[in-house]
């Protein structure tokens, strides 16, 4: 598991601490695209309106594969929260 969450922490998808209201998902994916955590959870309701059931699936599971900011500083020390690509 530690492989997938140093890969993920390489590629800056890292769930956030500080701005997360469940998890933390919607905000760190959102500051990867280079979003606001507000727009990202915004995107997340209306793709639920378009493939309704399928996040109910993709959020727990990037729930407990994205590494929080913490995590990911011990996995991978140069890791840092990236905006856009």
């Amino acid at each position: 598991m530690d492989e997938i969450r140093t890969a993920f922490a390489r590629w800056g998808l890292i769930r956030s601490s500080d701005q997360g209201i469940l998890g933390g998902v919607c905000a760190g994916v959102g500051r990867r695209l280079g979003l606001t955590p507000w727009v990202a959870r915004l995107l997340f309701v209306l793709l639920l309106m378009v493939l309704p059931g399928s996040q109910f699936l993709i959020y727990p599971v990037l729930w407990v594969v994205m590494p929080t900011e913490e995590t990911a500083a011990r996995l991978y020390p140069s890791a840092r929260p990236t905006v856009g690509l």
